[in-house]
């Protein structure tokens, strides 16, 4: 429980041991708070001794009598606001006039509790007092979290890009100084690296920009009936290439079709990382098996294969921004860390999910879960 400090400055002795009476007990709890919020009840006589109390406990609500023995209220008031001090500031007292409001307002009360105030009066205005207080922590802490993921993002982004950009920096100036010799077949095997980092740059942004889309909620879905089968069958024949240069076999284990409603473009992506990577971290001519069943409930997609695994650690990682799993096995292979994070938000647009076991040096399992509506028969 959270406790909030409210500093009541008024003359009138009953007014200040009243309002400490009625918030002794009391607390505010809302379904959408992390936690209930009670008070702790500071009083003061005069606006001096009111202000001495803001400096050394810094109340975070200020209850102010504007007719005071000495410094008026209003004075207070605008001290408060000299300071730039967080303080929600309410008016107490029984000589409001429309004048006195806009002053107050104008530096920066909050609200006017007409004197006498009955308890419920009290309680309702500290409640709504507590509620702002509780959203403005909240946005403030959510900007900042919101920079500091910016920050480490646009740092992620710039070392991913830096990196191959200085590789091919240094590639070209070898062959501009004829480092290698005057043939231009001595250079091919830079050429090669230098269009591999071009490759995976490409990658890199071609990903940002389906993460920007899916996270925007911006990108135009198509949602038709859509055969899923011959979605994973069109993934296949594309990623084919690849599977046959490492020496890997692809065997799907699928009905005839299985038809649902979907975004064809979407399904497009997520088969395509999915059955990459199965084949980026495979062992030289492993096996890759799709596995699609229809459950009462949701369409079950698999996708396993006998590659190089992963630990516990390893997995704890795997669907974070910019994650590529680094070890003695993984050095040489390249992507953009952000395959199977789209992945996951691309079947959470589903309301589905993605989970994965792996065992090192035997493989990994890959299930997406997708419960979505059928299509039309």
């Amino acid at each position: 429980m959270s406790t909030l400090k409210i500093l009541v400055v008024d003359d009138e002795p009953g007014i200040r041991s009243g309002v400490s009476r009625i918030l002794r007990n009391f607390r505010v709890d809302y379904p959408f708070m992390e936690e209930a919020f009670n008070f702790a009840v500071f009083e003061a006589p005069t606006g001096e001794e009111g202000i001495e109390i803001i400096e050394n406990n810094r109340p975070d609500i200020l209850l102010l009598d504007n007719k005071l023995p000495g410094i008026q209220g209003i004075e207070v008031l605008e001290y408060v606001r000299k300071k730039q001090y967080n303080i929600i500031v309410v008016m107490i007292t029984s000589y409001a006039s429309l004048e006195l409001a806009v002053k107050a307002t104008s530096d920066g009360a909050s609200d006017f509790i007409p004197k006498p105030f009955t308890p419920q009066e009290l309680r309702s205005s500290i409640e709504n007092i507590t509620k702002k207080i509780f959203l403005k922590k909240m946005t403030a802490t959510l900007k900042d979290t919101g920079k500091q993921i910016r920050f480490q993002f646009l740092s992620v982004l710039s070392h991913e890009l830096k990196a191959p950009l200085n590789a091919i920096e240094g590639y070209l100036k070898m062959a501009r100084e004829h480092q290698l010799g005057d043939k231009i077949e001595d250079y091919n095997a830079i050429f090669d690296r230098s269009l591999e980092r071009v490759h995976g740059m490409r990658t890199l942004i071609l990903d940002l920009l389906d993460l920007t889309k899916v996270e925007s909620g911006k990108s135009q879905r198509n949602i038709v009936d859509t055969d899923l089968v011959q979605a994973v069958r069109t993934a296949m024949d594309v990623i084919q290439p690849y599977s046959i240069q490492r020496d890997i076999q692809i065997k799907l284990h699928a009905p005839a079709q299985l038809m649902m409603k979907a975004d064809p473009n979407e399904l497009d992506i997520i088969f395509n990382n999915l059955i990459s990577n199965a084949i980026k971290y495979n062992k030289a001519s492993g096996c890759v098996d799709i596995f699609i069943e229809e459950t009462v409930a949701s369409i079950i997609i698999k996708v396993v294969d006998s590659g190089i695994g992963m630990t516990e650690a390893e997995m704890g990682k795997l669907f974070q921004d910019f994650v590529r799993i680094k070890n003695e096995k993984t050095k040489n292979i390249t992507g953009s860390g952000l395959g199977l994070t789209i992945v996951k938000k691309l079947a959470e647009n589903y309301r589905g999910s993605i989970e994965v076991t792996s065992i090192p040096d035997q493989g990994s399992t890959f299930i997406v879960s997708l419960p979505i509506e059928k299509a039309c028969s």
